[in-house]
């Protein structure tokens, strides 16, 4: 059975494998296509190597290169979507045609193309120019990007085409990426095609490369290479941290997306105008894709009455007449399992569901879990377990003070969402509400269901710690996504012919730049600069 070579240093090679593995097909537990490595340090370091080489290169290249090499790269994708969505579908379950092919790589290829802009502009590094004082600054490459892809999003967030990967790059980075293992072979198909689109477009070798597995040791001791410029992880939350202390320990920015429970509060007024219709928009909005999504409505908060009754039992029809779906695999089962187990030794009672489906490999019920308002707040560190799969918790608080007490108590998410009445009913308690869950969350979102992250400029897919690794930077959007993979560089008194493109005076690249003090793409006329010498 063929042993797949890694991507190291511009060329497929064979691995200095310790160990092998295979993708299984999670609907039924069986091996999926070749083996796969798990890469010994050896070819870390070399990787390391050829990515610190690569990284001088792309500092003297045009950012016109790059996005030469991100648009081909699409335009390859695109060309071979039918095998690589194929394949994508058999290793996750995901649904090929609506999901993967209708959904997903149509994001994936656009973000890359959006970045291709970015980096074409050069707005998003944020030129800045003080001509008194003689001292200019730009955000610049940062290094070498470690990309740790997560298992809910092969394409869009994989570590060889998502948008962690398209930022680096677009900000002239070179990418180390670290595949996911429960879709090895769709990052490769993926790759294969950033390998040949980067030698197309004249990136220098090292500028994309590929592991598909490291030990844990392995991992941390990769981010806390002085080579590594900055990590990106998206994934468990045990993971991440494990690496975080590893990169803080080196002082290796780290920039992690690590899910959370994204808690939902539907206030009274919207229940009595409209509560049949939000049971639905719940239901849906949990079970999509299984429930996962990084930003699942895995806790929702109500307050006590008939009405909030209605709305459980809703939520338990939909979750009763829909089939429970696939999810990535049996250890994903069984981890949803065991935090379902947790919230009902903390106090929860199963109101649907409860465990694995059995004789499925990767299945596990609708669940749907309550607890009253009193018990979340004795209890609500371990009534905040993430519950990753299609599985919620309903709190009902006795009234609209404990609800209050009780969105004080919340951990920090990605996501907090506040229903309310479109009459302005419930706009006091909406006050007190967002007055909590502003700051304990990135978005902010009104009568709408979080699942889904827009790919827009204005997009913050982040939040406070330890939902994120940082509150003030995104995983998705562009600009905002590149600036994480950037260091901020002063030139003070640097002769003019000496300065980067983005800080020369003509301005070749038409950015928009702050010059002391106001936003213009216009070049710096010589009146200018004699006035303020």
């Amino acid at each position: 059975m063929t042993l797949h070579p890694v991507l190291v240093a511009g060329r497929w090679r064979a691995a200095d494998a310790s160990s092998e593995f295979r993708a299984r097909d999670p609907r039924t537990g069986d091996a999926v296509g070749d083996t796969y490595p798990t890469s010994r340090w050896s070819d870390v370091d070399e990787a390391l190597d050829a990515a610190a080489a690569a990284a001088r290169a792309l500092r003297a290249a045009s950012p016109d290169v790059v996005a030469d090499f991100l648009e081909g790269y699409a335009d390859r994708i695109e060309a071979r979507a039918g095998e690589i969505c194929a394949l994508a579908g058999q290793e996750t379950a995901l649904p090929t045609e609506t999901r993967l092919a209708g959904i997903e790589l149509p994001r994936t290829t656009g973000q890359l193309r959006k970045a291709a802009a970015a980096a074409r502009a050069g707005d998003w590094a944020q030129a800045t120019i003080d001509t008194a004082a003689g001292i200019r600054s730009v955000l610049e490459p940062i290094g070498p990007v470690v990309v740790f892809g997560p298992n809910n999003f092969p394409l869009a967030f994989g570590s060889a085409s998502g948008g962690d990967f398209a930022a680096a790059v677009a900000a002239g980075n070179p990418v180390i990426a670290k595949a996911h293992p429960l879709h090895p072979g769709t990052t490769r198909l993926l790759a294969e095609e950033a390998h040949s689109a980067a030698e197309s477009a004249g990136l220098p070798p090292g500028a994309v490369q590929l592991l598909y597995d490291v030990d844990h040791a392995e991992g941390e001791r990769l981010v806390a290479d002085p080579r590594v410029g900055a990590v990106a992880f998206t994934g468990s939350r045990s993971g991440g941290l494990a690496l975080k202390r590893a990169a803080d320990a080196a002082g290796t920015p780290i920039y992690l997306e690590l899910g959370a429970v994204n808690p939902t509060f539907v206030l009274p007024g919207a229940l009595a105008e409209r509560g049949a219709a939000i049971a639905g928009e719940l239901a849906g909005s949990c079970l999509l894709g299984t429930g996962q999504f990084c930003t699942n409505p895995g806790l929702v908060l109500t307050v006590a009455g008939d009405r909030a009754e209605a709305l459980v039992e809703g939520v338990a029809d939909a979750f009763r007449s829909a089939p429970a779906g696939t999810l990535f695999s049996g250890s994903g089962r069984d981890g949803l399992a065991r935090a379902v187990a947790a919230l009902r030794t903390a106090g929860a009672e199963s109101v649907v569901g409860g465990g694995p489906e059995d004789g499925t490999h990767a299945v596990h019920q609708n669940t749907l879990l309550r607890v009253d308002g009193a018990a979340f707040l004795e209890r609500h560190a371990a009534l905040q377990e993430e519950a990753f799969g299609n599985a919620m918790l309903v709190v009902v608080a006795a009234d609209e003070d404990e609800l209050v007490r009780s969105a004080s108590l919340l951990e920090a998410s990605l996501t907090g969402c506040i229903v309310s009445a479109h009459d302005g009913g419930d706009d006091a308690l909406y006050g007190r509400v967002q007055a909590e869950l502003r700051p304990r969350v990135g978005r902010l979102l009104d009568d709408k269901m979080p699942t889904g992250v827009a790919v827009s400029p204005a997009m913050h897919h982040g939040g406070p710690f330890p939902a994120a690794g940082h509150p003030g930077f995104t995983a998705v959007g562009v600009p905002g996504a590149l600036r994480r993979f950037a260091g901020l560089a002063c030139y003070d008194n640097v002769r003019p012919h000496r300065l980067p493109p983005l800080l020369a005076d003509a301005n070749p690249r038409g950015a928009w730049r702050s010059v002391d003090g106001e936003y213009t793409k216009d070049p710096i006329a010589s009146d200018t600069l004699e006035t303020n010498r």
